[in-house]
C-alpha cells in the first residue's frame, strides 16, 4: 500500500467510525481489531523467542558467576529480533489482503482490519518487539521495577492517547491504531534512554560488536518453548475467531471484547512468570533448589488467589463489564455469557503457564516444549474443531477450561519428576 492508498483508507476509517453508532458499523470495527490481534501477538512469539529464551540463559550465567558472558547474550538477542521482526513486518504488508481474507475479514470489516493491521503491526511491530526484549533482560539482571515500569508506560499512555486521537483529533478508528504504535515507540525510547543511563551499573550490552552467534543454540533452546507458547495460542485464537466467523460479526466482536477483558488476570500472571523466572534461574544455576521451590510455589499460590477473585469478579459484573466496552446490545449480552464461561479456565490456565515458565527458567526447554505443543497445538485446536461441530458457538467457549484441566495433572507431574531428579542428583 502507498502513502496515498494510506491516507485514503485513514480519511474513509475516520469517516465510518464517526458515524459508527448511527449506522451500526462499531461491531464491525471490534470485529476487525478482533481478526487482527491473534496476527499482531505472533510479536509476542518473536519477543519470548529471544526475549525469554535470552534473559534466562542471562540468569543462569549470572547464578554460576559467568558474568562476562551476558554482554553477547543480550546483543545478539537485540538485533537478531530487530532482523526478524523487520522480516515479519514486511511479509505483513506484501501480502496483507490475502492474510486479511485468511483471518476471516469480510466486506463489512475488511478496510477497518487493513487499517488496523498497518498501523500496529506493519508501523508499530519493531518498536513493540524490541521493548518487549529490554523489558525480559532488565528483569533477568534484577532491574524489575524499571522494566515494570516500561512496560506499565506504554500501556497508560495507550489508553490515554485513544481518545485524544480517537475523538480529540477526529480520527476515529485509526486514531486507536495509533495510539497502541505510538505507546509502544515510546515505551522503546523509555527502555533506550534507560539502558544508556545504566552503564557500568549493567553486565547486558546493546553494542553490535558483541554480537556473537555461536549463543544462538543456547538461547533458542529455551526460548523456542515460550515462542511455542505464543505461537500456538495465536493460532488456537485465530482458529476460534475463524470458526466464529461463520457465525457473523456480532460473535467475532463479541468474543474480541471477552478476549481483552480476560487478558486482565492472566496479564497479571504472565507478569508473574516473567517476575519469578530470573530468581529461579538463578537459584537453579547456583543449585539453591529449596528457595528455588519456595519462589515457584510462592508465585503460584499468589497467581490462584488473584484468578480466584478475577472469576468472582466476571461472574458477578459481566454485563456492566461488556457494557463499558460496547453499547451495542446484541453483542453485549452474548459476551456477558462469553465471559462467564472463559472466566471459569482462568485460575487452571495461570497454573499451568507458571510451571511450564518455571521449567523454561530452569533451562528445562525440552520439557517445556513437550507441554506447550500438547496444550496449545495437540489438544486446543482440533478440540476447538470438536466441540463447534458438536456443541456449536457455545462450545468452542468451553474448550480452554477442558483443556486447562485436562493438562493440570500433566504440567504437575512433569514438575514433580524434574524436582524429584534434582534431589537425587543433589
Amino acid at each position: 500500500m502507498n502513502r496515498d492508498e494510506m491516507y485514503f483508507c485513514w480519511k474513509e476509517v475516520t469517516h465510518n467510525y464517526e458515524g459508527s453508532h448511527r449506522t451500526g458499523t462499531f461491531p464491525y470495527m471490534v470485529a476487525a481489531a478482533t481478526l487482527v490481534y491473534p496476527w499482531f501477538t505472533l510479536l509476542t512469539a518473536l519477543g519470548n523467542l529471544f526475549g525469554i529464551g535470552g534473559s534466562s540463559l542471562v540468569s543462569r550465567l549470572l547464578g554460576a558467576k559467568r558474568k562476562d558472558e551476558v554482554k553477547y547474550i543480550s546483543s545478539f538477542c537485540f538485533y537478531g529480533g530487530i532482523v526478524v521482526t523487520f522480516v515479519f513486518s514486511l511479509l505483513s504488508l506484501c501480502f496483507h489482503v490475502p492474510l486479511l481474507k485468511f483471518l476471516g475479514a469480510s466486506e463489512e470489516n475488511f478496510l477497518f482490519a487493513r487499517t488496523y493491521l498497518i498501523w500496529v503491526v506493519v508501523l508499530g511491530v519493531i518498536p513493540t518487539m524490541m521493548s518487549m526484549t529490554l523489558a525480559h533482560f532488565l528483569r533477568s539482571e534484577g532491574h524489575a521495577r524499571l522494566a515494570s515500569t516500561g512496560i506499565m508506560l506504554g500501556g497508560v499512555l495507550n489508553m490515554l492517547l485513544d481518545p485524544i486521537f480517537i475523538y480529540g483529533l477526529h480520527m476515529g478508528f485509526a486514531g486507536a491504531a495509533v495510539a497502541t504504535a505510538l505507546s509502544n515507540l515510546v515505551s522503546m525510547l523509555f527502555f533506550l534512554y534507560r539502558f544508556g543511563k545504566l552503564k557500568e551499573g549493567t553486565a547486558l550490552s546493546l553494542s553490535l560488536r558483541h554480537f556473537r552467534l555461536q549463543y544462538a543454540g543456547q538461547v533458542f533452546s529455551v526460548g523456542i518453548s515460550s515462542a511455542l507458547t505464543s505461537g500456538l495460542a495465536t493460532l488456537s485464537n485465530m482458529t476460534i475467531v475463524k470458526l466464529a466467523s461463520g457465525y457473523g460479526d456480532i460473535p467475532i466482536a463479541a468474543y474480541g471484547i471477552v478476549k481483552k477483558i480476560d487478558m486482565f488476570p492472566l496479564g497479571i500472571s504472565m507478569g508473574l512468570c516473567q517476575g519469578f523466572m530470573p530468581l529461579v534461574g538463578y537459584n537453579y544455576a547456583s543449585k539453591n533448589y529449596q528457595r528455588m521451590r519456595e519462589v515457584s510455589v510462592f508465585s503460584w499460590k499468589t497467581a490462584l488467589f488473584i484468578a480466584f477473585g478475577f472469576v468472582a469478579c466476571f461472574v458477578g459484573f459481566a454485563p456492566w463489564l461488556m457494557q463499558a466496552f460496547i453499547r451495542d446490545g446484541q453483542t453485549s449480552m452474548l459476551g456477558t455469557t462469553f465471559l462467564r464461561i472463559a472466566c471459569l479456565a482462568v485460575p487452571f490456565t495461570s497454573v499451568n503457564a507458571l510451571i511450564i515458565y518455571t521449567l523454561q527458567a530452569m533451562g528445562k526447554g525440552f520439557q517445556a516444549a513437550v507441554l506447550t505443543v500438547c496444550r496449545q497445538g495437540l489438544l486446543n485446536i482440533p478440540l476447538l474443531i470438536l466441540m463447534n461441530r458438536i456443541f456449536g458457538l457455545y462450545g468452542m467457549i468451553w474448550t480452554q477450561l477442558v483443556i486447562e484441566l485436562i493438562m493440570l495433572p500433566a504440567t504437575s507431574g512433569m514438575y514433580m519428576v524434574t524436582c524429584k531428579r534434582l534431589k537425587q542428583n543433589g
